[in-house]
């Protein structure tokens, strides 16, 4: 009965694990990618508490002085150039984060140390190792976001009470715009330029050109296209409503939405289309 009782047990609880692993894959990705994090946490720590810091203070000590100097307390939009400029860091701050995570950590699970293909020899399945990366990743966005926006509340650069929601904002923004660059990161084989293209070709003219700096509507027409498709520009036009209650049409609030889901899902779903096709190859 001993040897008999033995085996069966240890098969019971192979099964319960791999049921598990099934079941809750997608965080146990994510607790993988959290431990990752923490041999970076300098980088986390100044990317949530000092970047923030230095951009709220230079430009709510700085640049925003002599602008309201010049054009008055409600220098931009009706409200002081700090105001109108914080959520819009806010927001870039979350595509920062998308940035980080979802280029160069994805390009590692598969190629320069692949533990995707790791994961996938256990239960796990490619789809739950997308899941995980995105669950860590939107983790590390909110709390980014949150300090960020405790500093702005600190600065006095969020005067509406549903400022709070431009922390959602901002994170949809930054899924809206990662989950696209991890699913082209996931085509890539090799790296031979391609990530730091996309960093100086895409994530840096967003920056200049999604009415970050100056309302959208200062740039010539034939610029302001780079706004209307950015996934920053919406997520930050969304984050001034609910900052300093920025007046816009609702039906353009409802395409901030549309835009910043739509990308999100779009993404999320062609990584994870990506993942089976690498994975089980």
């Amino acid at each position: 009965m001993t040897t008999l009782t033995g085996p069966r047990s240890d098969s019971a609880r192979a099964i319960e694990a791999g049921r598990r692993s099934r079941t809750w894959g997608a965080w146990y990705v994510a607790e993988h990618r959290f431990r990752v994090m923490r041999s970076y946490t300098g980088t986390v720590v100044v990317a949530g508490i000092g970047s923030p810091l230095i951009y709220l203070y230079a430009l709510g000590v700085g640049l925003a002085t002599i602008v309201d100097a010049n054009l008055g307390a409600g220098a931009v939009d009706g409200v002081s150039y700090l105001v109108f400029v914080a959520p819009a860091l806010l927001a870039s701050a979350a595509i920062t984060v998308a940035s980080e995570e979802f280029t160069y950590p994805i390009m590692l699970g598969y190629k320069w140390n692949p533990t995707f293909t790791g994961m996938h020899a256990s239960p796990l399945q490619p789809a739950q190792i997308v899941d995980g990366v995105v669950i860590s990743v939107v983790i590390r966005m909110l709390v980014n976001l949150v300090l960020f926006y405790a500093l702005m509340l600190a600065f006095g650069a969020a005067p509406s009470p549903l400022g709070v929601f431009a922390i959602l904002a901002g994170a949809l923004g930054g899924l809206a715009f990662g989950t696209v660059i991890m699913a082209y990161t996931s085509t890539l084989e090799e790296d031979t330029g391609q990530l730091a293209m996309v960093m100086r070709f895409v994530v840096l003219p967003m920056t200049l050109f999604s009415g970050t700096f100056f309302p959208l509507s200062t740039f010539p027409v034939w610029l302001q296209w780079i706004g209307w498709v950015s996934p920053l520009w919406h997520s930050t036009e969304l984050a001034r409503v609910f900052s300093y209650g920025a007046a816009e049409p609702i039906w353009l609030t409802v395409v901030h939405v549309v835009v910043l889901v739509g990308l999100a899902v779009a993404g999320w779903m062609w990584a994870r289309r990506i993942a089976v096709r690498r994975l089980r190859k």
